[in-house]
């Protein structure tokens, strides 16, 4: 009878974390012509890119997921020719479902400026993020602290910084 309530129960957490991860949104908002809602499906459906990088554990991993300039072009931010001026004080904020946020300029992200490619991940190593650490996390190639590689990505907001 204990066995079968703690195989119910665990059935139960899973089926859960599935429907969460399954139904996770991301906004992109701010200073945005086209402020975005996209689902766990549209990330899914979006043109991917993997790429090696080595985690906070020391180990290389494939991380696979979507570039953000790609999702910042969707939702109509000022990239490319555009990114010039007074929109070379604009910068993005990604914010984490624990509350955790990091920042980025626009140029760090733009491929006019730098060759490096910033990933809105959501496969490590062929597999779903971990329980507890997706459905998304951003992966920063090329940075001696990984303190930039949030989990849990839940938005993105343009703004001045002026």
């Amino acid at each position: 009878m204990r066995y079968s309530f703690i195989s119910g129960l665990l059935i139960t957490l899973v089926t859960t974390a599935t429907a969460v991860a399954q139904t996770a949104t991301i906004t992109v908002d701010g200073e945005v012509t086209t402020p975005l809602k996209l689902s766990t499906a549209d990330i899914s459906n979006m043109k991917k890119t993997t790429l090696q990088a080595t985690d906070r554990d020391g180990k290389a991993h494939a991380y696979s997921g979507v570039p953000v300039t790609d999702i910042l072009r969707l939702a109509g931010v000022t990239l490319g020719p555009r990114l010039r001026g007074e929109n070379m004080a604009k910068y993005l904020l990604v914010k984490s479902g624990d509350g955790y946020e990091v920042l980025f300029s626009l140029a760090e992200l733009d491929s006019s400026f730098t060759d490096r490619v910033v990933i809105l991940a959501d496969q490590v190593d062929g597999k779903p993020l971990p329980e507890g650490k997706g459905p998304f996390r951003l992966v920063v190639p090329g940075e001696k602290k990984p303190a930039r590689w949030i989990w849990e990505v839940t938005g993105m907001t343009v703004r001045f910084a002026k």
